[in-house]
């Protein structure tokens, strides 16, 4: 699978991208200045032949025989994975799991900001919540401490696309949205999020979202996504995938270093 928009990158290859970022952090805090594919392939448990493809798919990193300034890729990985700008984000579903994304402060190191929480149960409408102050500047080490918490209070999710009128036209239009609600209710919630203007949505619901479908496509037997839908990114977070793919992989060991994807 490849990066929508930009062939020839493999998904995977942007997976590993957050993992030498987070190698990076590790090492500045260290006040280490220069690092190799060698100790970066070590540290993220892949080939350094691997850690020079990765890098290339997205520019010229480092000097031969010199290895990488850590400073310098920290911030040019920082710039391609889009983390040196704001991201506003709001989160549909604050049961117990939206709950505890909306106090994760590690959201804000990286510029993701909230803005807004929604639900649909009476009894949480009004409720407030603290969430992190978002931080100005890049990601990682060198940031000022954390600020104190904001609240926010929650709103009914009908009131989503009018909430997101009003922020794009103060400048701050929503970016993302975080999806916790119970399966049943993934696909409607996404469809309310599309509807006010969101173009990526982070699902953590464990079902999948269908992108809904063109009418008039598919009165002439044509099955094309409408156009609210055509720029929309989901990325899905499913845990009972990941414990799966664990037990599978704790069971038949000699198959770990096999999944074609890995080596994408």
């Amino acid at each position: 699978m490849t990066v929508q928009g930009v062939p020839g990158i493999p998904t995977a290859a942007v997976s590993r991208l957050v993992t030498y970022l987070r190698i990076l952090e590790e090492l500045e805090r260290a006040e280490v200045p220069t690092t190799s594919s060698g100790a970066l392939a070590e540290r993220a448990q892949v080939s350094a032949f691997q850690v020079r493809k990765d890098l290339a798919y997205f520019g010229r990193f480092g000097t031969r025989g010199m290895g990488y300034t850590v400073s310098v890729l920290k911030r040019e990985l920082t710039r391609v994975l889009g983390l040196n700008r704001s991201w506003s984000v709001v989160i549909v579903g604050m049961g117990r799991l939206g709950q505890a994304i909306a106090h994760y402060p590690g959201a804000s190191e990286y510029q993701f900001g909230y803005v807004g929480l929604f639900d649909v149960k009476a009894e949480l409408i009004g409720t407030p919540v603290d969430v992190p102050a978002q931080r100005e500047g890049v990601s990682g080490s060198g940031l000022a401490a954390s600020a104190q918490p904001r609240q926010l209070n929650i709103q009914h999710i009908r009131d989503l696309t009018a909430f997101a009128q009003q922020q794009a036209a103060q400048g701050r239009a929503i970016d993302m949205g975080f999806l916790a609600v119970p399966p049943e209710h993934a696909q409607a919630a996404a469809q309310s999020m599309v509807e006010a203007g969101v173009k990526g949505i982070l699902n953590f619901a464990p079902t999948l979202i269908q992108p809904a479908q063109d009418s008039a496509g598919h009165e002439r037997g044509l099955q094309e996504i409408s156009d609210e839908w055509r720029d929309v990114m989901v990325e899905n977070v499913d845990f009972l995938v990941g414990m799966k793919r664990l037990a599978f992989y704790m069971l038949n060991p000699q198959l770990r270093d096999q999944d074609p994807e890995e080596k994408a």
